[in-house]
């Protein structure tokens, strides 16, 4: 699911042209077995509607329709489109989303590419999920949202208890919570008269990543554009919205930043022109307040809204983080101070005092991959924000060797599953969520813990040597 589409779609979808009649566009779709087929211009590239098995009897058989008649005259327009490059992921969104089971892949000249449906997407899920997604877009209030939080964290511990890896897990929990958050931002939208402006609610932090799990506060803001008019003004009118989404994410388990990182925050409801100062800022001037932020808002995704304009803020990011190569190695000096807690005679380096001694802090322990990840993806206009997806981008332009990448990834990936199987504990005593007893592991987990971190520990002399950094 974190694969480009270009990778997804399968056989060239079936194309007839705007007077083909409904009858032999039918014929079209039986001989290749398809169950849909997309009407172009005249010179097949331009696709301008698709029609389907569903439209077939919405608008043809049950109104009684004439099979004569142009296929122009039924098929779906206004189409929903992505490029080769958007992700499996974005796809199912944008399919949930907006209640339809195909979309339609263009390349950048906006030539037909090809058709993913909802069943080459979601046909290896697990059931549940998409009951789950339909529970989430059929919710008409908080209170109905809150029982579907309580489904999405049910069917992923399903899923756990099922074997399903770590990355296939994070993923589906990422995107129910991201339909969790649209759907929470859509109905309190409604509730609100918001300042008629172009505006997106980004995620930040893990969520920005994709990388939730079970226990997570929000990390997010709010990007707008004023459109001339005084930004004081439109910030004053999306504020109250913003809280409202916020608290509602609350109710549905999503807990509130005690760092105040939420776009009900006056100083994270800002203008394209205002984040792009602070982020900026932060680049030129790299104190230790500013590297922390950076760990946090550079994994900047958007979520809903008018999404050019978070991805705007990202590409001058990352062009601006390139070309600051002073920024990058004091980041990365920043980052080589969490340690893998591995010792020099390969045991685990425990806590052996506070709250809860003898134990390992996961999320800790996934750092190091995840800041790593993080640099090498700055420095090479890296676009991706997922740990995953940001070293397989990486590898390819630095060269570092796939199977090198694949056991780094596989670590990662292992740490998280830990991480997630430890917060699905009963018993686990409060604020444990992300402690683990290495003791408590069998021989076999306790091993790959082990060769995880040395994974973490060869990642980050990547790092060292890419920066040239005294250890």
């Amino acid at each position: 699911m974190f694969s480009p589409l270009s990778a997804v779609m399968g056989r060239a979808p079936v194309t007839v042209g705007l007077d083909t009649p409904v009858r032999q566009a039918l014929v079209e779709m039986d001989r290749a077995g398809a169950q849909a087929v997309v009407v172009t211009d005249p010179g097949g590239c331009v696709p301008l509607g698709i029609f389907t098995l569903r439209d077939l009897v919405r608008r043809v058989s049950l109104p009684g329709g004439d099979l004569q008649q142009p296929v122009a005259a039924v098929m779906t327009s206004g189409l929903i489109t992505l490029e080769p490059h958007a992700t499996a992921h974005q796809a199912a969104l944008v399919m949930a989303r907006n209640g339809v089971r195909h979309v339609v892949v263009v390349d950048p000249g906006g030539c037909l590419a090809g058709v993913v449906s909802q069943e080459e997407l979601f046909g290896l899920q697990r059931v549940g999920v998409r009951d789950v997604a339909a529970e989430i877009q059929a919710a008409r209030d908080v209170a109905s949202l809150r029982r579907t939080a309580a489904s999405v964290r049910a069917v992923a511990e399903s899923l756990m208890a099922q074997g399903i890896g770590a990355e296939a897990l994070t993923h589906h929990l990422s995107t129910l919570n991201d339909l969790l958050t649209i759907r929470v931002i859509d109905l309190t939208a409604d509730a609100f008269e918001l300042p008629p402006v172009a505006m997106c609610w980004i995620a930040l932090g893990s969520e920005g990543r994709l990388e939730q799990t079970f226990t997570t506060d929000q990390d997010n803001g709010l990007v707008f554009d004023p459109a001339g008019d005084d930004p004081e003004r439109v910030r004053a009118g999306l504020l109250p919205f913003a809280r409202a989404v916020n608290e509602s994410l609350d109710a549905c388990g999503f807990s509130l930043c005690r760092g105040g990182v939420m776009a009900g925050n006056p100083r994270w409801c800002l203008t394209l022109d205002e984040w792009w100062r602070a982020l900026s800022g932060w680049i030129l001037e790299p104190s230790p307040e500013a590297l922390l932020n950076a760990f946090i808002f550079f994994d900047l995704r958007p979520i809903w809204g008018k999404e050019a304009l978070a991805e705007r803020l990202r590409d001058r990011l990352l062009a601006a983080a390139a070309e600051r190569p002073v920024f990058l190695r004091n980041m990365a000096a920043t980052a080589l101070r969490c340690q893998p807690p591995l010792g020099t005679l390969r045991d685990f380096v425990v806590d052996r005092a506070g709250e809860f001694p003898n134990t390992l802090d996961l999320k800790s322990s996934s750092l190091p991959f995840v800041d790593a990840a993080r640099i090498l993806a700055l420095a090479n206009r890296v676009p991706h924000t997922s740990t995953a997806q940001r070293l397989r981008a990486a590898a390819e332009i630095l060269h570092l060797g796939e199977e090198a990448v694949a056991a780094m990834i596989d670590g990662f990936h292992f740490v998280h599953l830990l991480r997630l199987r430890n917060q699905c504990r009963p018993g686990r005593p409060p604020g444990g969520a992300n402690r683990l007893d290495p003791r408590e592991l069998n021989e076999l987990d306790r091993q790959i813990l082990k060769e995880a971190f040395r994974q973490a520990r060869k990642l980050q002399q990547r790092v060292v040597r890419e920066y040239q950094l005294d250890r």
